[in-house]
């Protein structure tokens, strides 16, 4: 069985920067693509970023595009994301999901089998 939990979350004022990270146990981590996804109260769950299994692709929604950077070290199971110039848009829980299916990663949520508990970040104005 696959563990992800998630780290790093917080309070932070517009423009500053976090640094989350996801840390796997279980399962073969490297054969996995990884997600970021986030979801905002009252809101449905939405696409952050992801990464294939190698790290040699990455995927981003728009709204994080050139901001957000996702990563992973395969040697020590971990997939940070660093968020960068961050607005209170971007308040959420962000939660690291993986997806033993879709090995190259992917947008869906529906594609990935384990999730994390989820790490709050929350942006003032």
């Amino acid at each position: 069985q696959v563990q992800l939990v998630e780290s790093g979350g917080g309070l932070v004022q517009a423009g500053g920067s976090l640094r989350l990270s996801c840390a796997a146990s279980g399962g073969t981590f490297g054969t996995y693509g990884m997600g970021w996804f986030r979801q905002a109260p009252g809101k449905e769950r939405e696409f952050v970023a992801a990464i294939s299994r190698t790290g040699g692709t990455t995927y981003y929604a728009d709204s994080v595009k050139g901001r957000f950077t996702i990563s992973r070290d395969n040697a020590k199971n971990t997939v940070p994301l660093q968020v960068t110039s961050l607005k209170p848009e971007d308040t959420a829980v962000y939660y690291c999901a993986a997806s033993p299916k879709r090995p190259w990663g992917s947008q869906a949520s529906d594609d990935y089998d384990y999730w994390g508990q989820g790490t709050q970040v929350t942006v003032s104005s």
